[in-house]
């Protein structure tokens, strides 16, 4: 289990009794911690009291692979120009908890020893000041730390940092190039490896199709027989479906022995292949494997990350496009989908595995999971190059039952409303340069997605229920002059 660092500050001004009684304060709390629904093993660290002990404490935390961010309290008042040395060289997220050992004050007893003891609303104020001063992005969380939503907050923040964890060595593969002509789908690969951590490289199809040509029959009636089981078969086209099955084995060997967690792959690009995974790519993300469409690598990316931020809570996470609309008054939806690959955590029904025409890229018809989607509030979420930056937006939608079935359409699909409303959102969205593929959410709130952006340092923009439409415009001319002055 990966480990979150709880340093508390104190200094050497108080006499060895109230360290003591602050060091068992501290110990307390990171104790509690361990008890509730975490991800991570929060660690208790002794009081730092000095320069050189902060400074120590942080160059081990920065070294240390198992350590995935620090916890900062100020039990005391601990002067901040001690902790200039530390915090300027700290490479981990950063969450300063401004809480206190004591939930209520002691009306009655209440003296100056007390107050030398408990005073986080004036140490923490002290930390605070360095943090911004150092222009460090942390997360701020305030409350007692007992609270359910002080808990919740603190426990969120620590799974996003597995997931920034896991952003910064994830490895990306590229069977064969982006989709011809196609603009938002590009970017520049080194900065994303500065910025993400993603190292996202091209192979050859040719290098997937040797290892298909070596999938056994017997693998293939063996993973078959699991997911007539798994799924409702409904087709008669058996040769299709075990050709999709052939692909996903082959994939799934080649990314482990690649160590690869995303992947991107274009109908235009399949030499040597029959046809266009499917049932194979909607597998793959079932099973925590990124990926982004036409060679959408970014897309890719984030799918992967968002992934593995929502590993444990409840709710679906997945590659989406919006396709089209329902403009009928008052009831405007989205129709999200793809081609193929839409993930089967979306799936209400219990998916079908079925056989048609893709109508583009020349070859034969490839086996996929049809199915209606999933309801519950969401988000939606793209990063696009700026040129000078990446940018995040992070749209706030509600999933939806369909109004109708679709009889004719062969693919999963899911519907959506997004806030505040379908003119706004979507002219939002476009006016913030979103892509047409996103990762769509119900597991991941716009919070965690602030704590990402916070991580990686990047521009975040917004579209929520308060958006308008004027002050939206003006907001992201605003943010353009900030980002061009760093």
């Amino acid at each position: 289990m990966k480990k979150i660092y709880f340093l508390t500050g104190s200094q050497y001004l108080y006499g060895e009794e109230t360290l003591n009684q602050v060091a068992k304060d501290s110990k307390n709390i990171v104790d509690f911690l361990n008890t509730t629904k975490a991800t991570v093993e929060y660690v208790w660290i002794d009081t730092l009291k000095t320069t050189e002990e902060i400074l120590q404490a942080i160059k081990k935390d920065n070294f240390d692979d198992e350590c995935v961010g620090i916890i900062t309290w100020m039990h005391t008042f601990s002067p901040s120009k001690m902790w200039i040395s530390g915090l300027k060289i700290l490479n981990k997220p950063y969450l300063h908890l401004h809480t206190q050992a004591n939930e209520k004050l002691p009306y009655d007893s209440i003296d100056m020893d007390f107050m030398n003891l408990n005073q986080s609303a004036h140490g923490d104020r002290e930390h605070g000041f360095i943090g911004t001063r150092l222009r460090k992005n942390r997360k701020i969380v305030v409350g007692f730390y007992k609270d359910a939503e002080v808990i919740e907050e603190i426990n969120n923040w620590a799974r996003v940092t597995l997931a920034y964890d896991f952003s910064k060595n994830l490895k990306v593969a590229r069977f064969g190039d982006n989709m011809r002509e196609v603009a938002v789908t590009e970017g520049d690969k080194v900065e994303a490896e500065i910025i993400f951590g993603w190292s996202v490289n091209g192979y050859g199809v040719g290098d997937l199709v040797d290892y298909i040509n070596k999938v056994s029959k017997n693998e293939i009636d063996k993973e078959f027989d699991f997911l007539k089981e798994k799924y409702l078969l409904n087709t008669e086209n058996i040769d299709s479906v075990k050709e999709q099955i052939k692909y996903k084995i082959a994939m799934s060997k080649f990314f482990k022995e690649n160590k690869i967690n995303a992947f991107t792959n274009t109908f235009q690009d399949l030499h040597g292949m029959k046809q266009l995974p499917g049932l194979a790519t909607q597998e793959l993300m079932a099973e925590g494997i990124g990926y982004g469409g036409e060679g959408d690598w970014k897309t890719a990316c984030i799918d992967a990350v968002m992934m593995k931020m929502s590993c444990g809570k409840k709710g679906s996470t997945g590659f989406m496009e919006d396709y089209t609309y329902d403009f009928s008054k008052g009831n405007e939806l989205v129709l999200g989908s793809h081609m193929l690959e839409v993930s089967p955590s979306f799936a209400i029904t219990k998916p079908k595995i079925e056989v048609h025409n893709l109508g583009i890229g020349g070859k034969e018809a490839p086996a996929r999971l049809v199915f209606d989607g999933v309801t519950g509030n969401g988000i939606a979420v793209t990063i696009i190059d700026m040129g000078d930056r990446f940018r995040m937006i992070v749209a706030e939608i509600e999933l939806v039952k369909q109004p109708k079935e679709m009889p004719n359409l062969p693919v999963a699909r899911i519907m959506w409303k997004i806030k505040p409303d379908l003119k706004t959102g979507a002219k939002a969205w476009i006016m913030a340069g979103g892509a047409h593929h996103t990762v769509v959410s119900t597991a991941i709130t716009i919070n965690d997605m602030r704590d990402l952006a916070r991580m990686y340092d990047i521009e975040l923009i917004i579209i929520d229920e308060k958006t308008e439409i004027n002050q939206f415009e003006k907001d992201l001319m605003y943010s353009d002059i900030i980002y061009k002055l760093r």
